[in-house]
Order: structure tokens, then C-alpha cells, then sequence
């Protein structure tokens, strides 16, 4: 690898990094076209179903008026060689005559796998790969995951004081509220500021489903939606053993609009057949389990997700919500939004409570700090995800 070819695969992963939250559940990637050691080129996946990165850079080539034969491609992820919602990008390829395609990586999907490489080489087209390899398995960790593995990709998303509260202790429910006077109260009723909240909604348009507990919804009644909402539909999901959510609840009164998935242990939807038709009534679905503790059985409910084709399920739970995804090694990526405040006696919802029944520490890889205003993010991944996605490969 010369440091010219580095120079333009993280040029065009620093364009893929623009599909995010608009390409999901397809990869986001990034493209650019060099000849005589000039970008003639550029493009990247700009949303689900629309033209791919290979194809919006050579039209970028068509636009700026320069023939692409004869030039070097470089992009993020394995060109695709079948047909889908577009043609295939290698035709494109082969068509324009280019001489090389650089790969950052290969895309392991069933369909691809090393197929689109394949076919570029049968039409005498050099292929390298590995470029900027371990950048771009990063990039597209949760794709590569779910197409290598069949497995949804889990986010563990929470916002806390530095004092680890997540929640002032006057909150309160919410129902039967007025909109006008809760936006009024918002001061109080968020831990972390408006950056922060604005980039949780980008986090949520990555996911095809958003999960939180029942104390969540009887605390703050939310929509868990994007704003502004990405192109498919996400399934909202609440953790709900013993079938407490009020019927006169946001997610309820829009399940018609938005898919609300409600997982309940059969013996309380047994002892409570109308309130589960009500619910029913609503547009909602409930998956119910059997476990004879009535406790939520995650892997049960990660098995149905992957078989529905959730790729990527963010987990908005309070504490103890969290903590039983981290006890049961299921995190891929953790999200934690900390805001510089102290609450003390005024916080409530303590994270250290729930996280003491951990009986072995979780390690973050590839830690990411990002400030929002005086907030502070932290991301990184578990070792789980490391390990499913062979980032360490690159």
C-alpha cells in the first residue's frame, strides 16, 4: 500500500461517512475516481434505494466532462454484481473501462462475498484490496455483522450527569399531558442539552428498531421516532413482562402509524386477555414468551429480531434495562452522552445500581469522544462486535 492509495481510500471513507443515517440497512460507502494522479470523481451512497457510490462517481466524471477509461477506483466496500434495487455496479465498472479498482474490503453478504472482485478480474480489470481495511470494517461494522452473521447489531444508548444520573427525580409521568407545558419543562426534563438530543435522533435513523423498558414509557410517554424520519419504517419495541403500558401511551396511539412491538410474558397476557386485545386493537403486536418467572429472555427476543431483519436495535432503556444487556454480553456498540452536571439528591435512576450486578468488566475498543456543546460523547465497541466482524483482520 503506497501512502498515495491510503491518501484516497480515507478520502472516499470520509464520503461514505455522509450516507450515515440515511443509507440503513445497506452499507455506507464512498468512491472516488483517480486519473494521472487527479480526483476526476467522486460520489457516495446518499440514501436507501438510490444509485451507489460507484455510480454517482462516475457520473460525477460525465459532469465534470472527463473520460474515466483508463482510471483507478478507489472504494470502501466490494463493488456489487448483482441485480437488486440498482443494476450492478461492476457493469458500470467494466463499461467505463477503468484500468484498476482499489477495495477497501470485501462485502460478505451471500450475494457478494467476493464475487464483484471476481467479476471485475474476468474482464481484465486489476483488483487490490485491504486498503484501509481495518477504517472501513469500522465504518460499516453493524452491515458487516449482520450479513456475515444473520445478527442484529446492538446499541446501548444512555445520557447521565457526571454524577451518573439519568433522570431528575421530580420528573414524574407524563400522561394525559399537554405538549405547550412539557416544552416548557424541558429544562427539566432532559439530562443532556439540544446537540446531544439532535444527534441521537441521527443515531436513530441508523436502526430498524428502538427498544426501551415499560418504566421508560410510564416515566416519559415517548415516540421513540427520528426526526426528521428516515425512509423505512422502525419498529418500536417495549419490554413489558407483565403488561402494564397504558393504553392511552404516544406509542399506542400511533401503532397504526409506526410498527409498536410489544414483548410480554404469555402468563400475564393469559391473565389479561382484554387488555391484550385492546392492544391488539391498536395496531400493536405482541410477542409474548413463556419463561414461568415472567422475566424479559433478551436472547429470545435478538433471535426474532435477526429473523425479521433488524439490523441495527438501539436500546434507549433506563438502567436496569442497559445493565441486563451488558450482564448478558450483548452490546456491540455503547453510546453515553455525559452532561456537566451534578444532580445529586434532585437525580434519580442511579446507573451504578443496576451496573453492580456486572460480574465482569466491559471493555470499550475504538473509543470515540465527541463534544456537543459542553456535553461529551462517548462510543466505543465491545469485544463481542470486535470479534464478529473481524475488524483486527485489517
Amino acid at each position: 500500500m503506497s501512502n498515495r492509495d491510503a491518501e484516497y481510500m480515507r478520502a472516499a471513507l470520509k464520503l461514505a461517512q455522509r450516507g450515515i443515517g440515511s443509507v440503513e440497512p445497506n452499507p455506507a460507502v464512498g468512491c472516488i475516481i483517480v486519473k494521472r494522479n487527479q480526483i476526476i470523481g467522486k460520489g457516495w451512497h446518499k440514501k436507501f434505494g438510490a444509485p451507489h457510490a460507484e455510480i454517482n462517481s462516475l457520473e460525477d466524471c460525465k459532469t465534470l466532462g472527463v473520460n474515466p477509461q483508463g482510471a483507478t477506483m478507489y472504494v470502501t466496500l466490494e463493488p456489487c454484481s448483482h441485480h437488486a434495487k440498482t443494476p450492478p455496479c461492476t457493469d458500470a465498472i467494466i463499461a467505463a473501462k477503468l484500468a484498476k479498482v482499489v477495495v477497501a474490503t470485501i462485502d460478505p453478504s451471500e450475494h457478494a462475498n467476493g464475487r464483484g472482485v471476481e467479476r471485475l478480474r474476468n474482464a481484465g480489470i486489476e483488483v487490490e484490496t485491504g486498503i484501509c481495511e481495518t477504517q472501513a470494517r469500522l465504518l460499516n461494522a453493524p452491515f458487516i455483522k449482520f450479513a456475515a452473521t444473520g445478527r442484529s447489531w446492538v446499541i446501548l444508548k444512555w445520557a447521565q450527569s457526571i454524577d451518573g444520573k439519568v433522570a431528575w427525580a421530580d420528573k414524574g409521568p407524563h400522561f394525559a399531558r399537554n405538549r405547550e407545558m412539557e416544552a416548557k419543562i424541558d429544562e427539566r426534563r432532559w439530562i443532556s442539552n439540544e446537540l446531544s438530543r439532535k444527534d441521537v435522533h441521527k443515531l436513530r435513523r441508523r436502526v430498524q428498531a428502538i427498544l426501551v423498558g415499560i418504566n421508560t414509557v410510564l416515566a416519559d410517554d415517548p415516540l421513540l421516532t427520528a426526526r426528521p424520519s428516515q425512509a423505512g419504517e422502525t419498529t418500536r419495541i417495549v419490554l413489558d413482562s407483565h403488561l402494564g403500558i397504558p393504553l392511552d401511551c404516544e406509542l399506542l396511539a400511533t401503532a397504526k402509524e409506526a410498527p409498536v412491538l410489544i414483548v410480554a410474558w404469555q402468563g400475564a397476557v393469559q391473565a389479561n386477555p382484554q387488555t391484550a386485545e385492546k392492544i391488539a386493537q391498536k395496531g400493536a403486536e405482541l410477542l409474548t414468551y413463556s419463561d414461568t418467572q415472567g422475566q424479559s429472555n433478551l436472547h429470545f427476543l435478538l433471535d426474532e429480531l435477526s429473523n425479521r431483519g433488524i439490523a441495527q436495535l438501539l436500546v434507549e432503556g433506563g438502567p436496569r434495562v442497559i445493565a441486563s444487556f451488558l450482564k448478558e454480553r450483548l452490546a456491540d456498540e455503547i453510546c453515553v452522552y455525559i452532561a456537566p452536571k451534578i444532580l445529586g439528591a434532585q437525580g434519580a435512576a442511579d446507573i451504578a445500581g443496576p451496573m453492580a450486578q456486572l460480574t465482569k468488566a466491559v471493555g470499550l475498543h475504538y473509543v470515540d469522544i465527541k463534544r456537543f456543546g459542553d456535553d461529551v460523547c462517548r462510543t466505543g465497541l465491545s469485544e463481542k462486535a470486535i470479534n464478529e466482524t473481524s475488524i483486527l483482520e485489517g
